[in-house]
């Protein structure tokens, strides 16, 4: 017993030793860290009502509980189906066609060696992420629209009739994944040229000395060496499959698209905030988060067993 307490009491001594001298650096934390506690953790409480039958003038202490009623009635509605394969579909364009851009890009913009001319074309592709959704969709819709749009003004003088790229189902997915693909491709080069920034120019020596071309340095030293972080960030994308993004899509969705648009985010807010279904939603809201946590564990034990770090 007594070994125990002098274990104890010589742990919160270290700690305690720790706190003080990096006590600068656990203050920067702090914000940071108060955010997600505030925001991510304590809000988690509300969980609660997804199992409930949740009355606002009656609180959370007072409603009526119902189990997994509102879990049943989701599995069992008409639109689940629709809008489970919607957001997966849209996930998959995401994780196929999106997720290599910025890793193509990083590695071109790595091969320019005019370092104005980088930085210019760096700031290009950078400025779209600073556009909010709005933005974006807005000039999509003045480009695309059948009256006076750009595109379809183009089509006609060439002969061809016009196309309704806003209203006609078939193209709300290419629309999705291509302001997509525009707004978030070179934001997402950063953490990619972080990551080659720290390889060791001396594997760019060698390989030259062994004849090595500047694809052949790319394909044998410049990969491998960010792996590890493509990795991770592919994990982390996967924990993200039901979790798309209420603003984009919805800005997106009409009558007309709507069986090939409707997702879970959308889908939470109709049947929330519209409806007043308020454990119902967050039912929905739960069972979203339980599939990402499933995927992102899942993932992460994938990429431990062939070698990789993970993200724990």
């Amino acid at each position: 017993m007594n070994n125990q307490l002098t274990t104890s009491s010589g742990g919160r001594g270290r700690f305690m030793r720790s706190l003080m001298k990096n006590k600068w650096l656990y203050l920067m934390i702090l914000p940071g860290l108060l955010y997600i506690i505030i925001y991510k953790y304590i809000p988690m409480y509300g969980l609660i009502i997804s199992f409930q039958n949740y009355k606002p003038y009656q609180g959370i202490m007072g409603s009526e509980w119902v189990g997994f009623e509102h879990f049943e009635r989701l599995f069992q509605s008409p639109d689940f189906w629709m809008i489970f394969s919607n957001t997966l579909i849209l996930f998959a364009l995401q994780l196929v066609i999106y997720f290599p851009i910025p890793i193509i890009l990083a590695l071109m913009l790595n091969e320019l060696r005019s370092e104005g001319y980088k930085r210019t074309i760096q700031t290009l592709v950078y400025l779209p992420h600073f556009m909010s959704w709005v933005i974006v969709v807005s000039i999509s819709f003045v480009i695309f629209t059948v009256d006076g749009g750009i595109v379809n003004s183009v089509l006609e003088m060439l002969g061809f009739q016009k196309i309704n790229f806003l209203l006609q189902a078939e193209w709300f997915r290419p629309m999705y994944i291509l302001q997509v693909i525009w707004r978030e491709a070179g934001w997402g080069t950063i953490i990619f040229l972080a990551a080659i920034a720290a390889v060791d120019p001396q594997l760019y020596e060698a390989a030259k000395m062994d004849g090595a071309g500047r694809i052949r340095q790319m394909i044998s030293i410049t990969l491998p060496a960010i792996r590890s972080v493509i990795v991770v960030l592919l994990i982390l994308k996967i924990g993200d499959v039901l979790e798309l993004g209420f603003e984009h899509v919805y800005l997106l969705l009409n009558s007309a698209n709507r069986h090939v648009a409707e997702i879970f985010d959308t889908y939470v807010y109709v049947s929330g905030i519209q409806q007043g279904q308020l454990s119902y939603s967050t039912a929905v809201g739960f069972f979203k988060g339980f599939v990402g946590l499933v995927l992102v564990i899942g993932a992460n034990k994938l990429a431990k067993k062939y070698g990789e770090d993970g993200i724990y």
